[in-house]
């Protein structure tokens, strides 16, 4: 018992002074130097010794149980920070044929050293010819550190920063300029491009494309055909709707209310009378045919339709060119010319009514235009007209009432006693005498003519009595 009491004190006490060893740690070798480090007065350092290593000053920390000691992180103490890079300097060696050495060098401290011949470098650029011929008139490698050449390289600098931010910017308007040709335009960005192009000139290899695309660069005869080349493929059209499609989009374009209009160059007013012409004969051979004048077989392909299709299809055409006459202040001609169609007039009476008052509409148009002042053109032509054609749309006025065909009837019978009213007083006196007689046989079918007619009567009367008093004094 008394061994076994004795052994664990002996433990007990073992136990207690190993855990006292955590203040102070166990004798070792390394703890013995490290003692004898930190016992050395930190005053009687040698202030000329280079501080290129230091010992470590942190004690280490033994933990429990292990003998040897945990090292920590040594503290390294940095120099003194290294010396900025030479400007870039020019100067000759004799090296052969490459007798210049260019060495650059970079703010983050990179370099280059180029060799170059001095005859190839001196003519491409005036600066290091300068540089270059200073150095060899000095024979001395301190000018290559003078203020001058330093000057020169920043100035060096300088140039291939701008001859960079020109290339940078060229490449640029290049790819914009190449990027505007594949894309299409709105009408806004079209007249943006417009005004640029005037303002500024750029390369013609690079916007040869868009010019095209901008502008006719044909001859001038294509330009100048190119209305009667539309015209005409409408008036030839045989589809329906593909005409009256086309007649809207070529009108809208033609017109002088046109958003387009710019100065009409190509509008020739001879083109446009030589298609009327065109139509108006394809439409006398028309009567003539239904007259029985001429043979089936001249008409060619369109002898399967009906003649009142063929004739009402030719007579849209003559009124869609007189519309754009009459917008354009170009039909005066016109009226001469539907003056004298003699032919016409002679098989007007023996045709079918529903045939025969398809020209009527033509008249028609071209009363509504004169009573309307749309219209002038002298009093001779003016008098041939009604002469010839006021006749006719009296009869066929019927027919005009019941197929309209677009034509406002008011407005024709006002605008055809004002433009009766413009004539002298002895063919207004024929015209409307004619009228008188026609009206009071046939009133439904007839055009009213009342106040046109009245206001000819009171001028009538009143230039009588005029006359009467003057002859009289």
């Amino acid at each position: 018992m008394d061994n076994i009491s004795r052994r664990r004190k002996l433990t007990s006490r073992q136990r207690r002074s190993w855990c006292c060893t955590f203040t102070v740690p166990p004798s070792s070798p390394d703890s013995l130097a490290n003692r004898k480090l930190s016992s050395r007065p930190l005053n009687k350092l040698d202030s000329s010794s280079k501080p290129t290593s230091v010992p470590s000053l942190v004690g280490r920390i033994l933990s429990p149980g292990r003998v040897s000691p945990i090292d920590s992180s040594p503290i390294q103490l940095l120099g003194p920070a290294p010396s900025p890079p030479p400007p870039a300097v020019v100067f000759p060696v004799a090296t052969g044929v490459f007798d210049v050495r260019l060495n650059l060098r970079g703010k983050r401290g990179g370099g280059l050293v180029l060799e170059l011949n001095s005859e190839v470098l001196s003519s491409n650029s005036e600066l290091f010819a300068g540089l270059i011929s200073e150095y060899r008139k000095s024979g001395a490698g301190s000018s290559s550190s003078s203020s001058g050449v330093c000057s020169r390289l920043e100035s060096l600098e300088l140039l291939m920063c701008l001859r960079y931010l020109l290339a940078s910017c060229s490449r640029r308007v290049s790819s914009c300029l190449k990027y505007l040709e594949a894309v299409p335009w709105t009408e806004e960005e079209e007249e943006k491009l417009r005004n640029l192009f005037t303002r500024f000139k750029f390369d013609k290899a690079t916007t040869r494309d868009i010019l095209a695309r901008l502008y006719l660069l044909d001859s001038v005869d294509s330009q100048q055909n190119l209305s009667r080349q539309l015209v005409s493929s409408i008036t030839t059209c045989t589809d329906v709707n593909a005409r009256h499609e086309l007649k809207l989009l070529v009108k809208g374009l033609l017109c002088r209310s046109s958003v387009y209009e710019k100065d009409h160059h190509d509008l020739n007013k001879e083109d446009i009378y030589g298609v009327c012409r065109s139509c108006l004969s394809s439409l006398v051979s028309l009567f003539e045919e239904a007259t029985g004048n001429i043979s089936h077989q001249k008409t060619g392909k369109e002898t399967g339709k009906p003649m009142i299709e063929r004739v009402s299809r030719q007579v849209d055409n003559i009124n869609w060119l007189l519309d754009i006459l009459l917008d354009r202040q170009m039909a005066e001609d016109f009226v001469d010319i539907w003056a004298e169609q003699g032919e016409l007039l002679k098989m007007h009476a023996d045709t079918s009514p529903m045939v025969r008052y398809e020209p009527s509409r033509v008249s028609a148009i071209l009363f509504v235009a004169m009573g309307t002042r749309k219209l002038q053109c002298r009093s001779e032509s003016r008098s041939g007209l009604l002469q010839a054609w006021f006749g006719p749309t009296l009869l066929d006025f019927g027919w005009l009432q019941r197929c309209r065909k677009g034509l406002d009837i008011k407005s024709l019978e006002e605008a055809l006693g004002q433009t009766l009213l413009t004539l002298p007083l002895k063919q207004q006196y024929m015209l409307f005498m004619e009228w008188f007689q026609y009206f009071s046989k046939h009133s439904t079918d007839c055009p009213n003519l009342s106040k046109a007619f009245q206001i000819w009567w009171r001028r009538s009367f009143l230039s009588g009595s005029e006359t009467s008093a003057i002859e009289s004094r």
